[in-house]
């Protein structure tokens, strides 16, 4: 393991993890990658640049043309021979892109001196990363060779943060593996990566993505995940697929929704779909042991699961419309709790039914916040996956500014149509949007004595229906009642 110690506990933040694996860790495979993405944008001295410089490295060499004559790469013509030819036959950016693959595996799997713990956390994020990018490449087959390489860098780049993070085997690597080791859930493990590096894993590959040049599909990939053009979602799908493969056991229902959207894609049935991921599997494969990382053979996610997948019954959604009566019902039942002076829990509990089944969203919350006032905490969900919910659903506000710091601070409802717009987008971090519907979600506060104590959120996530206006009106008169009952309480 290298030297490096933790310092102080100071959270450094994605801009010193970037400059110390560029400068410090991996100095050799940044310049590298940086020279590749140089010659990419010199068309007439690419060719013979890039010969020079792999032909002094035997192995790059060797590696290079094993990749060139694979099943994946080959194209029905007599074996090639050299880095020269194999640029010819398949163009500059497929060299560069083999290249690039070459000196990453070869500069993270050859690493000395990790722990048996980190060297398995690496090997797994490597492979799950490669098959992605096998995956992502295979969902863009019809479109052209060239933006079938930039999504296939890309994917595989997707993780670089992390991969290079555990690949400097330095001290806060032990500190963090020792921490994700007693993580429970998504969220835990997002904010012990906080604690270590001060920054989560996606902003790190977006700020060696950025440093290295690696291009903007890769770029616009991590800071714009939900971007809707073919080569981000592929990209972000493919990831996702890799990610819940490599559980044990995944999440049925994730799963199944994660498919259903590849397959939409594809314009393809879902059986035809989990038969080419198996393909591609065993594709993936071969090129692996064509890079020389035969050994990440072993850690590649399971496609068995796919089968299991399969076989379990899918609970079809319940789909909630809005009820006008039940709407009212719940109305006067708030307005009868501010006349008596009503208890706090059942206040809450009505107005979750008035929303879940007056305003008809799939699952609502009351979340409060903690005396320190620094997370908000789910008490009381409803609706669809609110067991789910009620385990994973805390929100951090302890970081940058978010969603629900914006209405807990102006104290007014939220309505987030759009997630994705730019509206919105500078307020929501990577865990927000894993937590919170991407078809748009509502967030209001609930006030005792003129003071914020939590707020009360809706979406309609599982079935991924829009939100209209009508929702939101209704959701805020839920809300404003519930706060007029406090006052009440109080008084």
């Amino acid at each position: 393991m290298k030297a490096n110690s933790i310092q102080d506990t100071k959270l450094r933040g994605a801009d010193y993890w970037t400059h110390r694996i560029s400068e410090q860790e991996m100095p050799a495979l940044c310049s590298t990658v940086k020279t590749l993405e140089k010659l990419a944008k010199d068309d007439v001295s690419s060719m013979a640049i890039l010969g020079q410089s792999v032909m002094h490295d035997n192995a790059l060499t060797s590696r290079i043309l094993r990749v060139a004559n694979s099943v994946t790469y080959s194209k029905g013509i007599t074996q090639v021979t050299t880095v020269s030819k194999a640029a010819v036959v398949l163009g500059f950016d497929a060299i560069k892109n083999i290249c690039i693959t070459v000196k990453l595996l070869s500069s993270l799997l050859e690493t000395e001196g990790l722990s048996e713990g980190v060297y398995k956390r690496l090997l797994g994020l490597m492979a799950q990363a490669f098959q992605a990018a096998m995956l992502t490449k295979m969902l863009m087959h019809d479109h052209d060779e060239e933006l079938q390489e930039e999504v296939f860098i890309a994917s595989l780049l997707y993780h670089i943060g992390e991969s290079a993070f555990w690949g400097t085997g330095c001290a806060e690597t032990l500190v963090l593996d020792a921490k994700l080791n007693k993580c429970q859930s998504t969220v835990e493990r997002d904010k012990a990566v906080r604690e270590v590096l001060g920054t989560s894993f996606q902003q790190l590959s977006a700020g060696i993505a950025r440093s290295w040049g690696l291009g903007s599909v890769l770029i616009k990939s991590l800071s714009q995940p939900d971007e809707r053009t073919p080569e981000i979602r592929s990209i972000f799908l493919a990831n996702k697929l890799s990610q819940l493969l490599s559980q044990k056991p995944p999440s049925i229902l994730e799963l199944s929704k994660r498919l259903k959207q590849t397959a939409n894609i594809l314009n393809i049935e879902i059986d035809e779909l989990k038969a080419r991921m198996i393909r591609c599997h065993k594709a993936t494969e071969i090129m692996a042991d064509a890079y020389g990382a035969h050994v990440l053979i072993d850690f590649l996610p399971d496609v068995n699961q796919l089968i299991l997948e399969h076989n379990v019954p899918q609970p079809q959604p319940v789909i909630r419309a809005a009820d006008v009566f039940e709407q009212l019902k719940c109305l006067r039942a708030l307005t009868q709790c501010a006349l008596n002076k009503a208890d706090f829990n059942q206040v809450l509990s009505i107005a979750l039914q008035g929303v879940l089944k007056g305003v008809g969203v799939d699952r609502c919350a009351v979340l409060l916040l903690t005396p320190n006032r620094k997370t908000l905490q789910p008490r009381i969900v409803l609706g669809d996956g609110a067991a789910e919910m009620k385990n994973n659903f805390t929100i951090d506000l302890n970081g940058d500014k978010n969603l629900f710091q914006e209405s807990i601070q102006i104290k007014s409802a939220l309505f987030v149509d759009n997630p994705h717009s730019s509206k919105w987008r500078l307020y929501m971090d990577d865990t927000l949007r894993a937590l919170t519907s991407p078809s748009g979600f509502m967030v209001a506060p609930l006030i005792m004595n003129h003071t914020v104590i939590g707020v009360l959120y809706a979406d309609k996530d599982t079935s991924g229906r829009r939100l209209s206006k009508e929702d939101f009106v209704g959701f805020s008169h839920f809300a404003e009642l519930s706060n007029v009952c406090f006052s009440a309480a109080v008084k």
